[in-house]
């Protein structure tokens, strides 16, 4: 089945995808592809790559508040792409991006021969893609906005209290992730130990307190919350 793969066949489509424009947007979905393995397996936070954005905020009142944001957070308010998490926000845009850029690239190259006039031409279409699946995202995600917002209020009233299990290799004041079961398929949230102390895969820890501005839960050991 996969050795189509291998074939000659498949050569075009390999030589676009390692080409540019394309060639940006496969290093960047093979990116997000590696990214999503490591965090499935634990290594990693979800929400790593995340900014501490405001999810309502309205760019047309910024003020001098967008003087107070670095540039990428400046940038993902000014094409509103706030509001969910970021890591789902680059998969989307990598993944429409290659799409729209493979099949430019596809129809286009036959036209243009030469490899300086390929880059010259791969300019404006890498602009033009990223430009418009930018907007396509923000489309997509804006009425989605409210529900990330609403369901993480929601998750903070009812698991306060709960009994976690690590799922990263450790829990510390620095970094860490739990699953906390919600009669589904559980929760992921990211969490912090309360005090100096660092728990491991598997241990069970309760959830005491939410820090709203890092999205993270403060934890002890259920050991130290019986006690």
């Amino acid at each position: 089945m996969f050795a189509i793969l291998f074939t000659e066949a498949m050569d075009p489509f390999y030589e676009i995808c390692s080409s540019f424009p394309t060639v940006i947007f496969t290093a960047l979905l093979i990116f997000c592809v590696l990214y999503w393995a490591l965090a499935v397996l634990g290594l990693v936070e979800i929400d790593i790559l995340d900014f501490d954005l405001p999810d309502d905020i309205d760019i047309n009142d910024f003020g001098d508040e967008l003087s107070n944001l670095n540039v990428m957070s400046g940038l993902l308010l000014r094409f509103g792409l706030n509001g969910v998490p970021i890591t789902i926000v680059v998969t989307a845009i990598a993944l429409l991006g290659w799409m729209f850029s493979f099949t430019i690239v596809y129809f286009t190259s036959p036209w243009i021969p030469g490899a300086l006039l390929e880059f010259l031409v791969g300019i404006p279409i890498f602009i033009a893609t990223l430009y418009i699946t930018t907007m396509i995202v923000a489309a997509i995600i804006r009425p989605l906005r409210p529900l990330f917002q609403a369901a993480n209020q929601q998750v903070e009233k009812t698991i306060i209290g709960k009994i976690a299990v690590v799922r990263t290799g450790r829990v510390d004041k620095s970094f860490g992730e739990a699953t906390v079961e919600d009669g589904g398929a559980g929760l992921i949230v990211k969490v912090r130990s309360y005090k100096d102390e660092e728990f491991k895969r598997g241990d069970k820890i309760i959830l005491l307190e939410h820090v709203a501005a890092e999205n993270i839960y403060k934890v002890v050991s259920e050991h130290d919350f019986s006690g």
